[in-house]
């Protein structure tokens, strides 16, 4: 029997159950991936957005302002990678455009954004040069940054964990009965038991939701295709720009620096029924271009390595819908978590601890709770440093990705966190292998070799990503030669 029961291990579940593991609480969290951060959170903008673009009294304004405050304490203390990065909302010489920044600003300034203000043209050039010369005027807004979010998502977890949560994964949860004062929770790999459930299911949470009785709430999923391009334009750019609105209300194409030093273009927006669609489309794509180059006229195209969709975990609702559910005491729903759920994070967290205390469970702090986390990012080292670390491991010494210098260090260091990594996309969203020009080319067998040696599996075991994504089914050449007697 849990006290809480997390569906869910996104970002938003991670980030509840790292605020639930400080206190005398069993916690499980079910994720039907087979790792965290395998939904929305692993595809989206990676922009902790400063908290203008939420209506004003909103609960997606209030948590994103307060959720980007609790992001730089959490990264700073959990190893997570992190840059405070200022945002511009461009606006050409229409006005639409003029008043639409306008409108933005005072929206930020209700919302409690600091820092805001509206910039001419030739301001706006000499903060960021890479800016389209022809805008007219920028509404500027220095306190926003973008951060790694899969390891965000998976710092949360981790802790958690450490600190006495469980993470139950590749548990789709396919059933929720309400007892007395419990609930049977039914998933694919067991059936659990807990005094609380909290929905956390992102792109699934109205039929999570449903599983209770839940009519009211219906899932309106989007997706969005994004480019990244190579770290040579990177470079070209220091600010998160966004050009003003589209006719139908969306954000528009952005175009951001990555944490990693690429520079992203995207997404573009259409509905989705399946919540798991995340295929491109070439054609499509290639609107990309022309937006970006409207706003950064200098990034090169042909520097693209790849490409990607996420999905966006929209509802029927315009707000986020978070709290008890009315049709069932008890079941705290997390849904309809859409930009700037990665922003607001944490802040759920914080709302959810307040809504579970007003149910009635009792939240008595640990004596010892474990907030920091250490990780080695080699390629961030001095040399000295460096020298220092493979003295005292040697695996620091060999480099396996060398797009992005990733050491056998660093992946052994991860397979062995708490929550195991078993795949080769894990160890990239733990490490970062394979996200360099080459995508994996040349690291991929070498990560494939040293999964299987570390967790002491076949090396036809080690998947790509998600179940079924086989790389190796049998050894071919063997099997040839014992045919012909060889």
């Amino acid at each position: 029997m849990y006290d809480v029961l997390i569906v869910g291990c996104g970002i938003v579940g991670a980030a509840a159950a790292y605020q639930l593991s400080k206190y005398k609480l069993s916690v499980c969290v079910c994720e039907r991936y087979n790792d965290v951060a395998n939904g929305c959170t692993k595809a989206n903008t990676a922009i902790l957005h400063a908290g203008f673009n939420s209506p004003v009294g909103s609960l997606e304004a209030r948590l994103n302002v307060r959720g980007i405050e609790l992001a730089a304490e959490i990264c700073e203390k959990l190893s997570v990678e992190r840059i405070q990065m200022p945002t511009f909302i461009i606006a050409y010489d229409t006005p639409h455009e003029l008043a639409y920044i306008e409108k933005l600003y005072e929206r930020g300034v209700a919302n409690g954004v600091k820092g805001l203000r509206i910039v001419d043209r030739d301001e706006a050039l000499a903060l960021e040069p890479g800016l389209n010369p022809n805008i007219r005027a920028a509404l500027y807004a220095p306190g926003s940054g973008i951060v790694n979010p899969w390891e965000y998502c998976i710092a949360m977890a981790e802790t958690a964990v450490r600190n006495g949560a469980e993470v139950k994964l590749e548990s789709e949860v396919t059933a929720i009965e309400k007892k007395d004062d419990y609930f049977v929770v039914t998933t694919s790999t067991g059936i659990y038991e807990a005094r609380y459930v909290v929905n956390a299911a992102g792109a699934f949470s109205a039929d999570v939701y449903a599983l209770v009785g839940g009519k009211d709430l219906i899932q309106k999923n989007y997706a969005g295709q994004y480019y990244i391009l190579d770290k040579s334009q990177g470079e070209k750019l220091h600010s998160i720009i966004f050009p003003c609105p589209d006719e139908r209300g969306t954000k528009g194409i952005c175009v951001t620096p990555t944490v990693h030093g690429n520079l992203l273009v995207g997404p573009d927006f259409y509905e989705v029924q399946d919540g798991d669609h995340v295929g491109t489309d070439p054609a499509t794509l290639e609107n990309l271009k022309e937006a970006g180059h409207r706003s950064v006229p200098g990034v090169d195209f042909r520097e693209v390595i790849h490409e990607y969709a996420g999905v966006r975990p929209n509802t029927n609702c315009p707000d986020f819908v978070i709290g008890e559910a009315p049709e069932c005491p008890h079941f705290i729903n997390l849904a309809g978590i859409k930009s700037p759920g990665l922003s607001s994070a944490p802040a759920i967290a914080e709302e959810l601890e307040q809504i579970l205390a007003q149910c009635g469970l009792t939240l008595e702090k640990k004596d010892h709770f474990t907030d920091r986390r250490e990780r080695i990012i080699f390629r961030t080292l001095s040399d000295d440093e460096k020298r220092e670390v493979i003295k005292r491991d040697p695996l620091y010494g060999r480099v396996i990705c060398r797009c992005e210098t990733v050491t056998e260090g660093e992946i052994v260091e991860a397979i062995h966190r708490p929550i195991v990594p078993r795949t080769i996309d894990a160890i990239k969203r733990r490490c970062n292998a394979g996200m360099g020009r080459c995508q994996g080319g040349f690291c991929s067998p070498r990560v494939h070799k040293i999964l299987a040696r570390e967790l002491g599996v076949k090396e036809e075991d080690i998947l790509m990503d998600e179940q079924g994504t086989f790389l190796i089914t049998s050894a071919l050449k063997e099997e040839a030669a014992d045919e012909n007697g060889i």
